[in-house]
């Protein structure tokens, strides 16, 4: 009896828009992480993948990952520690501040980033081609402006 009315009384989850970003976003990270597997680039984690993006062609100061990612000094230092082991990035002193260091990509770091590039673009098709390429361009530019770019991309 008590079961039953508990049940009786339970309130549905409702079907929402964050619900719908986080289904998104967990298939497709799960192609992704598939996609960078099969070039053997396991590596390639979401929060390293972040780290790499966020360092830029130049380089980049590692106070400044931390502020565009939104990570804690220390999640930092230990990502881009990682990164150096591997082989990805390697710390430079920076040409403008002799008390800093640039992180900068290797070319194994560089290599990893175009092979991510391929896998996203080739998820991107095989979304176009479910949904629609007008489907498509309005759901990302819809995405643009819920949401926009913190690389200022």
């Amino acid at each position: 009896m008590i079961v039953k009315k508990l049940d009786e009384n339970a309130i549905a989850a409702v079907d929402h828009l964050g619900w719908r970003l986080w289904c998104a976003a967990r298939l497709w990270k799960s192609e992704f992480d598939a996609g960078m597997a099969e070039r053997g680039l396991t590596w390639f984690t979401e929060a390293r993948s972040g780290v790499m993006q966020t360092v830029g062609a130049g380089g980049s100061r590692q106070s400044d990952l931390g502020e565009r990612l939104g990570l804690t000094k220390q999640a930092v230092q230990q990502l881009v520690d990682d990164l150096v082991e591997i082989g990805a990035l390697l710390r430079k002193p920076d040409p403008k501040d002799a008390r800093a260091k640039r992180v900068v990509l290797t070319r194994k770091g560089a290599a990893a980033l175009a092979a991510a590039n391929e896998v996203k673009r080739a998820i991107e098709a095989q979304h176009r081609e479910r949904i629609g390429p007008k489907a498509f361009e309005a759901l990302i530019a819809a995405l643009r402006s819920l949401a926009p770019d913190p690389r200022g991309h």
